[in-house]
């Protein structure tokens, strides 16, 4: 006979070990995990060295706001060279680089087509002329011809009149017949009726001769200013300076065959300059005529003015021409680059960052700022605005004398804390 052993009932701290407490004792390790979850940092940390940072310090200031940008030296009026008459170099005069003045030659052409263009032309005016000269002698000669009629009808008037008059002074005294005084007077009559068509046809030979003879010596003074003009022609074949200036650019060879129009070089003006940059893009909006620009050279400052924004975008720039409002530099020259600081605004009160690499990372929407203890750098959001080649305008974020990192971020990837 078995008996059952009565087992005692575990109080007190040994109900925790039991098996039947295991089930409260993986809930609790679990409640924990997760309190230790919903508690714990979220930051990512990244530790680097801090030598291998630049660290600058934010700062209240005036912030300029100005643009740097490279323009080249241009002269302020440039003519282009193009031959009025097509032929063949034959001849250079001047070389390139070379200072010339208004009507100096520079290069010689020769046309052969228009040498006998030319001779074709004056033979064909000389023919003209002469036609026109024989013409006017003919009309004086036929004027001298309707004079003498003139005067050779006025002389039988007269002496028919005296006819007349004897005749009628016989009849009145009855020793002539009826008759020969009647014919008498007819002869008398239409001797008077001619020479009055005479007369007329004269008055109106005299204004159609004069009208003609206008008509053809203002012909003859066209064909002599053609002539004179056919002939300059052949004075184009000869390339001069339109101004004094420099010869800039002369792109032509000997024996090289160019066409009426084409442009063969340039004469560059010499005194006055212009300078020509090309601005980003980014700038258009705020870029117009009248801004001021300023560059140093040899230790003095000059100053110019926009005088040209061209609207055309290319590449992402787009040009200004600037010109100076006051003195221009010793001995400029065409093709010299000058670095301007191109005012866009006002200087106003801000907070400045230098400017540095960070930049190109975050766009300026946050940055990495260093506590005080200086052992490690928190991200944080901001907001940049302007920026001129020295510093970055802070609008939201910082505050003045808080330190940030302005070098790259290219190796930090997301973290969100950096440790030094």
């Amino acid at each position: 006979m078995t008996m059952d052993k009565i087992l005692e009932k575990q109080t007190g701290w040994r109900v925790a070990f039991t098996k039947k407490a295991l089930p409260y004792w993986g809930g609790a390790l679990l409640l924990a995990f997760i309190a230790y979850l919903i508690a714990r940092p979220n930051n990512k940390t990244l530790r680097v060295d801090k030598d291998s940072v630049v660290v600058s310090t934010t700062e209240q200031g005036e912030f300029n706001d100005y643009i740097r940008i490279s323009g080249r030296v241009q002269p302020m009026t440039t003519i282009q060279l193009s031959p009025q008459e097509g032929g063949i170099v034959q001849e250079i005069l001047i070389e390139e680089g070379s200072a010339v003045k208004a009507g100096d030659p520079i290069l010689v052409l020769s046309n052969d087509n228009l040498d006998l263009s030319i001779l074709n032309s004056e033979a064909e005016l000389a023919e003209k002329e002469n036609i026109l000269r024989n013409t006017q002698i003919q009309m004086e000669q036929q004027k001298l011809d309707v004079r003498q009629n003139v005067l050779e009808y006025g002389t039988q008037v007269e002496r028919l009149r005296r006819t007349y008059e004897q005749q009628k002074a016989l009849y009145d005294d009855k020793l002539i017949a009826r008759e020969d005084y009647l014919k008498a007077e007819e002869d008398y009559r239409l001797a008077q009726q001619k020479y009055e068509l005479i007369r007329e046809r004269s008055k109106q030979d005299s204004l159609y001769r004069s009208t003609q003879i206008d008509r053809m010596e203002e012909s003859l003074d066209n064909m002599q200013l053609n002539m004179q003009m056919i002939r300059k022609r052949k004075s184009s074949l000869i390339v001069k300076a339109p101004i004094d200036g420099e010869l800039g650019l002369l792109d032509v060879v000997l024996g090289q065959s160019i066409a009426s129009g084409t442009k063969i070089g340039q004469i560059n003006s010499v005194g006055t300059y212009k300078v020509e940059a090309q601005i980003d893009e980014h700038y258009i909006d705020r870029v117009v005529e009248g801004l001021e620009a300023t560059f140093e050279r040899q230790g003095d400052t000059f100053s110019t003015l926009i005088r040209k924004v061209y609207p055309e975008v290319r590449d992402g720039k787009f040009k200004a021409d600037f010109k100076f409002s006051g003195e221009q530099p010793d001995n400029i020259r065409s093709g010299q680059t000058y670095y301007l600081n191109l005012q866009l605004g006002q200087p106003e009160e801000a907070i400045l960052i230098p400017r540095g690499s960070f930049y190109q990372k975050t766009g300026g929407k946050w940055i990495y700022v260093v506590n005080k203890d200086g052992n490690r750098a928190v991200k944080r959001e901001i907001r940049i605005g302007r920026q001129n080649p020295q510093y970055y305008e802070v609008l939201e974020g910082l505050e003045p004398g808080e330190k940030v990192i302005t070098s790259g971020y290219e190796t930090y990837g997301d973290s969100d804390v950096l440790v030094f």
